[in-house]
């Protein structure tokens, strides 16, 4: 039970709409982007690095055109300011590239949501309790199916998340290690009785893309999203350690008490996110995914529709859904948008758009992963 109350209070605290408390003391560089109006974000972007992130970019394209902006630092040793063309690691956002690729694999008649993941990966998802040939890939993509969540591990927490990342930034995560350390534990829950955020059921996923085609899931994501798109700056890394320019410094505590000392943790193999996490990304082709994708131009109105259905996170965050690898938020004025939060060691990324596509965010703070940029979106949405 103690464990379940830390993966759900981790869940809501990935998608919550408030500030955390300040995470170091960096003074604020000026501010930079371009045109009028978005105060409101602005003010937003302002709270975010008073709060304790080093840095904070932001993108939004809407009726107005494009407006862009940045507030803070990028490189704390150098004191430079962050940059509002800035590439970044968006984790979790991840996601919803990947529920695409599976969800157009569906669309051309190469698998059905509810195969089970053990017909197409037969003795992975077993032991303790799990049993893959009862979880379903629909589940898998809004996270209904219970599987242990591998961050949840306490080794691989230990790697991945503490100090001890220092010593193992640079080491390689294959899927199969990943899943495989999940199944040392019991599920979270039985499939469909509950819905339970885990990096697991991605990992999982990349494995049904790579199954399904013969090719890498990275490879399916440039093939059908990135270069159809032109998304020019945006990459499946692989284990690359290195950001693409314009980028800044990333900053994590480490688990590390709120308020104590931030490691520099730009580079790293990307792999520890595997299909869960690992791309790169920028406010530009973020904008521009998430309005091709809800406006159509990315799945057929069967699997939109599909990827829209949504089931509820938990009780005590209600206005928050999951659909299939794509969440809807509703926002403190009614407003309900579409999309994605992320975290990477040293990252913070949300990008989201109106359920029209015609209204698009995408924003990243460079400070711990728990850093909240949820509440950027309220304000570019809401005014508040």
């Amino acid at each position: 039970m103690k464990l379940r109350r830390r993966l759900v209070a981790a869940a809501i605290s990935v998608v919550t709409l408030t500030t955390p408390a300040a995470t170091t003391t960096a003074t604020a560089a000026p501010r930079q982007g371009e045109g009028p109006g978005h105060e409101a974000t602005r003010k937003a972007m302002d709270a975010v690095v008073a709060g304790g992130a080093p840095g904070v970019t932001a993108r939004v394209t809407g009726a107005d055109g494009v407006w862009k902006a940045a507030a803070g630092l990028g490189d704390l040793e150098r004191g430079t300011p962050r940059g509002d063309r800035d590439h970044y690691r968006v984790g979790s956002i991840t996601k919803t590239f990947v529920a695409t690729v599976v969800l157009q694999l569906e669309a051309e008649g190469k698998l059905d949501l509810d195969d089970t993941v053990g017909s197409w990966l037969p003795g992975v998802v077993e032991g303790n309790g799990h049993d893959g040939d009862r979880v379903t890939i629909r589940q898998l993509l809004n996270h209904s199916s219970g599987i242990y969540d591998v961050n949840a591990d306490p080794e691989y927490a230990r790697k991945v998340f503490s100090k001890d990342f220092l010593e193992h930034r640079y080491d390689t995560w294959t899927p199969a290690r990943m899943i495989a350390m999940a199944m040392r534990h019991a599920p979270h829950n039985q499939p469909g009785e509950g819905v339970l955020y885990s990096k697991t059921n991605f990992l999982l996923a990349g494995l049904i893309i790579e199954k399904a085609t013969g090719r890498p899931y990275g490879d399916e994501i440039r093939r059908r999203i990135i270069d159809p798109l032109h998304l020019r700056g945006t990459r499946v890394p692989g284990t690359s350690p290195t950001l693409p320019r314009p980028s800044s410094r990333a900053y994590d505590l480490l688990s590390g008490a709120p308020g104590g000392p931030l490691h520099d943790t730009t580079e790293l193999n990307p792999s520890y996110a595997g299909a869960a996490g690992e791309m790169i990304s920028n406010g530009k082709d973020l904008n521009r995914f998430y309005t091709a994708l809800l406006t159509g131009k990315l799945l057929p109105k069967r699997q939109l529709d599909a990827m829209r259905t949504t089931v509820q996170v938990h009780p005590d965050v209600p206005h928050i859904r999951f659909g299939l690898g794509i969440g809807s938020y509703r926002l403190s004025c009614g407003i309900t948008v579409w999309g994605h939060t992320g975290s990477a060691l040293g990252s913070s990324s949300v990008a989201v758009t109106s359920a029209d596509g015609r209204h698009t965010l995408a924003a990243n703070a460079n400070g711990d992963r728990y850093t909240s940029t949820m509440a950027l979106v309220d304000a570019e949405y809401c005014g508040t």
